[in-house]
């Protein structure tokens, strides 16, 4: 049956109309702008990383520059402040606003860099555990329940401990202990759309299994699999700053929101600013992630009607 890939079967359409969730860039700017949880969140987003892309343009310090006649400076609209350190410096003679500023860099980075390794390894395994089942599904489960027994926190602080800090490795260890809610998720959504008509039918024509996976699956868990990635940039950035915080995540010279703050725990009852702001920039960029996760999630589940809201 020469051609007989490409003929299109009875239902076919229909069964992907009723899977995949409209995705256009009209449809998403629509959903936004009627969407108070969904413009608040972006906005704070896109602000970060503004702030991070444009950080040489918006500071005028070196964040590492170290000047101790300056220590502990309270901000501008403090006594003893001054416009030169508007935020205050720290117990080295460090302007805030420059560290703040490079520190977002970092947690980006880190954020996302590790949630792409966590959902590179998830979505590939999450596609054969599903897809295939038996034992290849059950070996899969059962590591993934072995990460999941073991303290989060506690696997990378080892692993930090032994292998050493930085970016890189931080984003790798993060990256390696995280991939398990990636590949439960897609592992969940592949046992359902595996099962739909299309995928039976492209099946009856001959398609192999690997066409199957990439051409009728893959695209239909892709919403799904956004909106995980969305949710944990967010925990990413506080496992970051958690790492940094006990010194086994970020070193000096880069800049680490988690590691101004242990710098600043011992000044917070007489230089609040030290550790306040950088705990502030955490908080703002988190909830931001949450918000417009959260949002992603109302647009791209199927069974979410975002009309109601």
């Amino acid at each position: 049956m020469t051609g007989s890939n490409e003929m299109p079967m009875p239902g076919t359409e229909q069964e992907h109309e009723n899977v995949r969730t409209p995705t256009g860039l009209r449809y998403i700017w629509k959903q936004l702008i009627i969407s108070k949880t969904g413009i608040f969140g972006a906005v704070l987003v896109l602000l970060v990383v503004l702030i991070a892309l444009c950080a040489p343009l918006l500071t005028s310090h070196d964040p590492g520059a170290v000047n101790p006649l300056n220590r502990l400076k309270p901000p501008a609209w403090l006594e003893g402040g001054t416009a030169e350190y508007w935020l205050g410096t720290d117990n080295l003679g460090r302007d805030m606003w420059s560290r703040i500023v490079y520190g977002a860099r970092v947690s980006l980075i880190v954020g996302m860099g590790a949630v792409i390794v966590s959902g590179i390894i998830g979505a590939i395994l999450g596609l054969l555990s599903g897809f295939y089942g038996k034992w290849l599904d059950a070996v899969i489960m059962r590591v993934g329940d072995a990460f999941m027994a073991i303290p989060t926190i506690l696997f990378m602080l080892v692993v930090m401990a032994i292998v050493g800090p930085g970016i890189t490795t931080l984003i790798l260890v993060i990256g390696v202990t995280n991939w398990v809610p990636f590949t439960r998720v897609v592992r969940s959504e592949v046992l359902s759309i595996k099962e739909r008509d299309f995928v039976h039918a492209a099946r009856s024509i001959g398609a192999k299994n690997g066409r199957l996976i990439l051409k009728h699956i893959l695209p239909n868990i892709l919403s799904s699999f956004i909106v995980i990635c969305g949710m944990n940039v967010g925990t990413t950035i506080i496992m970051e700053a958690s790492l940094s915080f006990l010194g086994l995540g970020i070193k000096p010279p880069d800049v680490s929101w988690g590691g101004m703050l242990s710098d600043g725990r011992q000044y917070v009852a007489t230089s609040w600013w030290v550790a306040t702001f950088p705990g502030l920039a955490i908080t703002l960029t988190v909830l931001g992630v949450i918000f417009l996760g959260d949002w992603l999630r109302d647009v791209l589940d199927p069974r979410t009607d975002t009309n109601k809201k």
